[in-house]
């Protein structure tokens, strides 16, 4: 018979550790997961990968209280009629009070996507129908108490909108509700741990192929996670996401824009936006990243040079835009502007207007030595007791060269067209121990330019203020109280920053309509700061704060 042998103390030690390291392991990985999806919008394993749009909002009481201390009374009733909006358009319609029904039992947030339209695939194709052509709203709730939600969300919910019907899609329940025009909203459960909301039955059944694992999510988005995880605060308001080339084929798809195919290829070399906002007792905190596609071909290079202008401007400047290369700035617009039918400026047009004027070459005689830090800045004229202002700001322009020979030249051919065909006075002038030169319109002093130091030129147009640049101002921009509240500073190394002092700069100089309700949020805004840095040769990072005035105050 034979020998039953003992298990050996070796084997069993090892098999021992062999299940206590592959537990620990499998605990590790478990909570890595937990930890990115803590860090991603609630809902990126459900909504699907193209989603146009995700938005992920706090349900926290106390945040929604905190918002609305700020702003104007005017911004206030727009966000509610916006929100009642949205909650009538999903939770209504599906006989759901938030209060009453959601609120109980709901996550800490809830995300709200849009998905497109579905494009034709060839020219070929009949065009869709018109309620074809609406984006899909898919809403994910997810439930942090099991026993509440079942108790309210199994109660029968009565619904104005129409009438209600039962159906089964791959074993999950939905309930639909018909509305106008033959639309149905639908409300599914998925495993008890969310709760599903969309306005089409078609977005109801991706969420659940995707929720199976039988369609791609947002979470397998390349790049997604890991932007995600670079810019993930704790208490955060929000997070959004914008899935750029989705954009760009929608708007492709436009017959009233046109789009070259060179400049949508530049387009669809982006992946995506992501953005966390919090709230702050001041305003609104924003830590944001975009991202190009991994096999993209084209890359950013990795300098984050800026930062020494702020302490060329004076402290009472208004308004300041900087960045680390005007030249390869310049360069990376007008390359990727061909994507954007509705930017401001046209490369080909400001080239010919700069020619038109003043009959020079925009990127050989002047771009082609700008390739230093650079700021545009707004200064405030300096009050002069009895004397008339003729310009209440000055236009400043900072650029730093590593070719100041070739500058000179671009600016002494500037200046004789000036006096040539414009019959502008040309003299020059001490500040200091600086020598300037002043262009003299037969109205007065129209603009001033010299020398910071050895590398950077300076340009003023307008109120004259080269007496506050020369020297270096006593009290500077980078120094200022305003500036140091609102300009993030997170990041150390950077490629450029933005600063606007809302108040005194929109009365000063009335600023073109760049967006509708621009003057209500100018109204209910203090100050607004931008910080960029290039992160890797594929990633930008952006941390923007909103100092924002309070109800009640002036």
């Amino acid at each position: 018979m034979p020998e039953k042998r003992k298990p050996s103390l070796l084997l069993t030690l090892g098999a021992a550790g062999l299940l206590i390291g592959g537990g620990a392991t499998a605990y590790w990985v478990f909570l890595q997961s937990q930890g990115q999806l803590e860090n991603l919008p609630v809902g990126s394993n459900i909504i699907p990968q193209d989603a146009l749009v995700a938005l992920s909002i706090s349900t926290n009481t106390q945040q929604w209280q905190q918002l609305q201390q700020f702003g104007t009374p005017q911004i206030q009733a727009q966000l509610k009629t916006n929100l009642a909006q949205l909650g009538d358009r999903l939770l209504t319609a599906n006989g759901y009070n938030y209060q009453r029904d959601i609120q109980p039992w709901v996550g800490k947030e809830v995300s709200i996507a849009f998905l497109p339209p579905p494009i034709p695939a060839t020219s070929n194709s009949s065009p869709p129908s018109n309620s074809d052509r609406q984006q899909s709203l898919v809403m994910v709730l997810p439930i942090a108490d099991r026993i509440a939600a079942k108790r309210i969300l199994e109660q029968p919910k009565p619904s104005a909108q129409g009438k209600t019907r039962q159906r089964n899609y791959k074993g999950v329940e939905i309930r639909e509700t018909q509305g106008a025009k033959a639309q149905y909203y639908s409300a599914a459960v998925l495993d008890g741990r969310y709760l599903i909301v969309t306005d089409r039955p078609q977005a109801t059944d991706r969420a659940i192929d995707t929720y199976k694992g039988a369609a791609a999510s947002l979470k397998q988005t390349a790049g997604y996670t890991n932007a995600f995880e670079q810019i993930a605060t704790k208490q955060r308001f929000a997070q959004l996401y914008v899935n750029v080339p989705v954009a760009a084929r929608i708007a492709a798809a436009n017959p009233s824009r046109s789009f070259s195919p060179q400049g949508l290829a530049q387009l669809q070399n982006n992946q995506g936006v992501a953005a966390t906002i919090n709230l702050e007792s001041e305003g609104v905190r924003l830590k944001s990243i975009s991202w190009r596609k991994p096999d993209s071909q084209q890359v950013f290079a990795v300098e984050n040079n800026a930062g020494k202008m702020q302490s060329r401007l004076p402290a009472e400047t208004l308004m300041m835009l900087s960045s680390g290369n005007l030249q390869r700035l310049w360069q990376e617009y007008a390359r990727e502007v061909q994507s954007n039918p509705q930017a401001p400026i046209r490369p080909q047009e400001l080239r010919k207007g700069i020619t038109s004027v003043t009959g020079l070459d925009l990127d050989q005689d002047l771009l082609s030595w700008m390739d230093g830090e650079f700021a545009v800045s707004m200064i405030p004229a300096a009050p002069k007791a009895g004397a008339p202002d003729n310009f209440a700001l000055s236009l400043v322009f900072l650029v730093q060269t590593k070719n100041r020979n070739k500058a000179e030249q671009a600016l002494f051919q500037l200046e004789r067209v000036m006096r040539s065909k414009y019959q502008f006075q040309v003299q020059e002038t001490k500040i200091k121990d600086r020598t300037v030169t002043n262009w003299i319109a037969p109205y007065g002093t129209v603009a001033t330019r010299g020398w910071l130091d050895g590398d950077v030129a300076f340009f003023t147009l307008g109120a004259p203020v080269a007496e506050r640049l020369i020297p270096q101002p006593q009290s500077i921009l980078a120094s200022a109280a305003q500036f140091q509240q609102t300009v993030p500073s997170a990041l150390n190394a950077t490629n450029g920053q933005f600063f606007l002092d809302v108040e005194p700069t929109v009365k000063a100089l009335p600023l073109p309509q760049l967006f509708s309700g621009q003057q209500i949020f100018f109204d209910a805004t203090r100050s607004i700061g931008v910080t960029s840095a290039i992160s890797s040769d594929r990633s930008i990072r952006y941390d923007v704060f909103v100092a924002l005035k309070k109800i009640g105050s002036r």
